[in-house]
């Protein structure tokens, strides 16, 4: 089978799309179709069978960044477990948001990652102020279900984003992600190798330190400060500035 971009994906609806760069392409209503493979240890809070700490994780670590988290969902991609993510972030340069949908295909030491990513244009917050004007003030923000009520910080959780209120929507980028997201899922196909890799069982513990010397004058030794806790990360790695140009695995033949 032949790899797309040197990751485990063998095959994927591109209807509409057209190619870019190797792994990556657009269409005209502005979407951004990307496909990855890193070879690490996925970056993910826990693991797919422990959905609440999953989720609470990838909203913690979301929020972190500035963004949103609307919904993450563990499914599977051609039989293999995966978790599905929206996310939703401001853009740098001017007013608006940008919204990402994505399939995450951990392993034990890989994960293969297929991205959809579109931006608002001119016009921002329609979407929100029409919504609002429907249910109130009242009941438009809502607490994050995957944090146990309230907030975490960067974007709100708000009911405008949920994906009963698409159709009224159907040129917003969200709508377009969301609708691209469901169509190439049930299209995507993976190498055999990548399918039969252990599975992800949750994140590298960190080394373990070395304890206090045991202090020389008797009584308590004072525990030493842990330092700065990292921040959490927002979801699947980011790929080195030269990604190394070679296949995921060895092919015979090739």
């Amino acid at each position: 089978m032949t790899s797309i971009a040197q990751t485990p994906i063998t095959g994927l609806d591109l209807t509409g799309f057209t190619e870019r760069e190797p792994g990556l392409w657009t269409d005209a209503a502005g979407l951004v179709l990307s496909v990855h493979f890193f070879p690490l240890v996925p970056d993910l809070a826990a693991p797919l069978h422990e959905p609440e700490r999953l989720r609470f994780g990838c909203a913690q670590g979301v929020a972190g960044s500035g963004g949103g988290l609307i919904e993450a969902v563990v499914g599977a991609v051609d039989g293999v477990p995966a978790l599905r993510q929206l996310i939703k972030m401001p853009l740098q340069s001017r007013q608006g948001q940008a919204f990402l949908g994505s399939w995450t295909l951990p392993k034990d030491r890989c994960s293969a990652v297929v991205k959809v990513q579109a931006a608002e244009g001119a016009m921002t917050g329609l979407r929100e102020s029409m919504v609002m004007s429907q249910v109130g003030p009242a009941e438009y923000f809502q607490p994050h279900p995957y944090v146990g009520g309230g907030q975490l910080g960067g974007l709100p959780y708000h009911v405008a984003d949920l994906e009963h209120w698409d159709p009224q929507f159907p040129d917003h980028p969200l709508t377009l992600v969301r609708a691209a997201l469901h169509r190439i899922t049930p299209t995507i196909a993976l190498h055999d190798q990548f399918k039969t890799l252990p599975p992800f069982n949750g994140p590298t513990p960190p080394p373990a330190q070395p304890g206090p010397s045991p202090s020389p004058y008797g009584g308590p030794v004072p525990p030493a400060h842990p330092g700065p806790t990292p921040p959490p990360h927002p979801g699947p790695a980011a790929p080195p500035p030269h990604p190394p140009r070679r296949g995921w695995f060895r092919r015979k033949g090739d």
